[in-house]
């Protein structure tokens, strides 16, 4: 019963939370990741692909200031806490509704795992952010390398996942015939 329903729901599974999904990556880019990159005149955390180290870290707290740690915990990371989950879902809804053309395909499979390491790695950083900022002003060199190391690997995999979306879509694009089964 759940491979009818599933398959007939998909795609506005994956449009709704497409959705939500962009309507929060807007929110944090335009508000809360913009206040915070204002307020302290650094790049925040979640914008450093390629990472940053303890030096970077401790600069970006300091000139937050207290209110701008707390801007960060009670605005960024809210919103954050929801960005991750959604994201994976809309990948994953995009991948499982394009790829039904190509049932058990290994794309697919790797797609949705990317998506989910995403969201994990996103997780992983929020948390190290998170307990940077409490255990402001001491700064724990190997936990500001543990979330650097997150949010590099968010970035690769969540840049590998979109590319994945890219190429089910093309692979469903193409005529049924002519599908390349990966």
């Amino acid at each position: 019963m759940t491979n009818r329903i599933l398959p007939k729901h998909i795609g506005r599974i994956a449009v709704g939370s497409g959705l939500i999904a962009a309507s929060i990556y807007w929110l944090m880019m335009s508000v809360t990741l913009a206040h915070i990159e204002a307020a302290s005149g650094h790049v925040p955390f979640d914008m450093r692909p390629a990472g940053y180290g303890p030096t970077q870290a401790a600069a970006l707290l300091e000139a937050l200031g207290v209110d701008g740690r707390d801007y960060y915990l009670s605005r960024q990371l809210v919103l954050d806490t929801l960005y991750p989950a959604m994201l994976a879902l809309t990948m994953i809804a995009t991948i499982c509704w394009l790829g039904q053309r190509v049932p058990n395909s290994r794309l697919v499979r790797f797609g949705i795992a990317l998506s989910i390491a995403s969201a994990l790695f996103d997780y992983v950083e929020n948390l190290g952010i998170m307990t940077m900022i409490w255990s402001w002003p001491g700064v724990f060199v190997p936990l500001v390398y543990a979330a650097s190391s997150a949010t590099i690997l968010k970035s690769v995999s969540t840049t590998l996942a979109v590319l994945t979306v890219l190429l089910v879509g093309f692979n469903w694009a193409r005529p049924p015939k002519a599908n390349i089964h990966l």
